[in-house]
């Protein structure tokens, strides 16, 4: 019989060996289940379900686990074992009776439908606008070290989606059985099977680099293809059903623009090509404006709405000072990593001011995909060993702000702050506007205000004392705060049913860009049921 049992607790010490389930952690908690269970019971099969840290009576800090295990007697315990997720069934005869499924967009949510349709034996062909992981990062590091902008490949566009740059955080809300299956795709892509059952997973955008064109190489072997560079342009209908779509590749590539003035390099010459297609899974990115825009233009029945989102900055401390807050003893985190936080503060006039993205050990980065604009974004390696902290602190922006009732208002609301973030961060290292939370706090006409609407500002400052009070440190003078975090979320939604249909049949809105996820893990798992909708379309014909 298998079992499970939770509050298994173990102190710094034992904790301290907890990676990979080493022999001196397993013995350690298998003492610690023997006493817990107060009888010499045989165990066998140990499995860590669920790990986290619990820090209340700090500095008495210590490990807390879920686990199973296997017992031939018959206890009075919870009965341990998962449910796993079934995939469907491979039809290799699906590929033959209808068109390829087409995906745009290869971040979480198109690399897992692909995953899934591949593993069917659909053969999908994805269309990326950006770039391979490589040659991505060749085009991000170019971008952030000589301020020369692709518009087509950079920390929102290219292979592995805006999630490569924010640290593979895998945290979610949502409960869904297909989490499992996005967790065991990553690991068995080499990220760190401790993912599997840890509190705050992460996988590192060091180690992203890898384990995405590892996923990208198991679709392919599938009967999958990728085209990198191809943007989506179009769609064909015929009596209300998708019959083809268009889509458009760059001439040349590598072109890039001179003048630091004019970072981006203008507009390639592309060439166009039309598809047959009776399914499509739009899983571009929150960031695929012109994608929005030309649906809205040429597809009048994909129905789209506004949909509220936030606004708000990057605040930046000395990781020390989080760990000494969290731990009570800054040298906790040397055993149990480097302190998280999420904190939330319910201003007087109703707004939220929210912790966002939390990165330990991580950097500040500039995540513009558009040349008139600048945005910023946090992402943290595997080691999380920068020495600082950063997270978004955002405010909720409410869709009566925007100003219009058209259904792209908020894109427009996010690029009026990102020009003047472009604007007044021209100074600044990294093209960022920075200030300091004093000068923020005393001085209306500082840079980061300037960046912000009146009322993002007013939430702030009425905020921090409050979250100073929750987290020691977090109101501290120093702290440093970056403008202006526009991308938490997608400021539109594109209409689907309960059958995740949209208004043209064969066409699926999916993942975060459409406004049904929030994160790599919503994203992917958002994707999955996509494909499975596909799949389940043309099952038992």
């Amino acid at each position: 019989m298998r079992y499970r049992v939770s509050e298994i607790r173990i102190g710094p010490e034992e904790f301290r060996d907890r990676d990979h389930l080493t022999e001196h952690l397993k013995k350690a908690l298998e003492k610690k289940l023997r006493k817990k269970l107060r009888r010499g019971v045989r165990i066998s099969g140990l499995e860590i379900i669920r790990e986290s840290v619990d820090a209340r009576k700090r500095p008495d800090v210590k490990g807390v686990y879920t686990l199973d295990f296997d017992c031939a007697e018959e206890l009075d315990l919870p009965e341990g074992g998962r449910t796993e997720y079934t995939p469907p069934m491979p039809d290799p005869d699906l590929a033959r009776r209808h068109p390829r499924p087409v995906i745009a967009g290869f971040g979480p949510c198109g690399i897992f439908a692909a995953l899934i349709l591949a593993e069917a034996g659909m053969k999908p062909l994805v269309l990326e606008r950006g770039r391979s992981m490589e040659e991505r990062m060749e085009d991000v590091q170019r971008f952030w070290t000589e301020g020369r902008l692709d518009p087509e490949s950079n920390v929102q566009f290219g292979e592995g989606g805006a999630g490569t740059f924010s640290d593979g955080k895998l945290t979610t809300g949502i409960r869904d059985i297909r989490i499992r299956r996005v967790l065991e795709t990553f690991v068995d892509a080499g990220a760190d099977p401790a993912i599997l059952y840890q509190q705050r997973p992460h996988i590192g955008t060091d180690r992203l680099q890898a384990v995405i064109p590892a996923i990208r190489k198991r679709i392919e072997e599938a009967g999958g293809e990728i085209l990198f560079g191809a943007r989506l342009e179009g769609l064909r209908t015929a009596e209300g059903q998708l019959t083809g779509l268009v889509y458009s590749q760059a001439a040349e590539t590598g072109t890039q623009s001179e003048d630091p003035e004019h970072p981006a390099h203008p507009e390639q010459t592309r060439r166009q090509t039309t598809i047959p297609a009776e399914d499509l899974i739009l899983a571009m990115g929150h960031s695929a404006r012109d994608t929005f825009a030309m649906l809205h233009e040429t597809v009048p029945e994909m129905k789209m709405e506004q949909k509220p989102f936030s606004i708000g900055v990057r605040i930046e401390h000395p990781q020390e000072v989080i760990d000494a807050a969290q731990y009570g003893d800054p040298a906790l985190a040397e055993v149990f990593g480097p302190a998280a936080y999420q904190l939330h503060y319910r201003c007087a006039d109703g707004r939220g001011v929210y912790t966002f993205c939390m990165c330990p050990g991580g950097r500040v980065i500039n995540a513009s995909s558009e040349a008139a604009g600048a945005v910023t974004n946090g992402m943290s390696e595997s080691r999380r060993d920068s020495g600082r902290a950063n997270s978004g602190l955002l405010v909720d922006v409410r869709t009566s702000d925007f100003g219009s009732d058209h259904p792209l208002a908020g894109v427009e609301f996010q690029r009026r702050y990102e020009r003047l973030a472009l604007q007044y961060g021209k100074s600044f290292p990294g093209g960022l506007p920075s200030a300091s939370y004093r000068e923020f706090r005393e001085a209306a006409e500082d840079p980061v205000t300037k960046c912000l609407p009146a009322f993002a500002s007013a939430s702030i400052r009425e905020a921090m004392p409050r979250l100073g009070k929750k987290l020691r440190g977090f109101d501290a003078d120093d702290a440093r705060m970056i403008a202006v975090e526009t991308r938490s979320s997608s400021p539109v939604r594109i209409l689907r049913d309960s059958r995740m249909r949209s208004g043209i049949p064969g066409v699926i809105p999916a993942g975060e860009g459409p406004g049904y996820a929030g994160g790599i893990m919503s994203a992917a798992v958002d994707g999955i049921r996509a494909a499975e909708q596909v799949i389940g379309k043309y099952m038992g014909e």
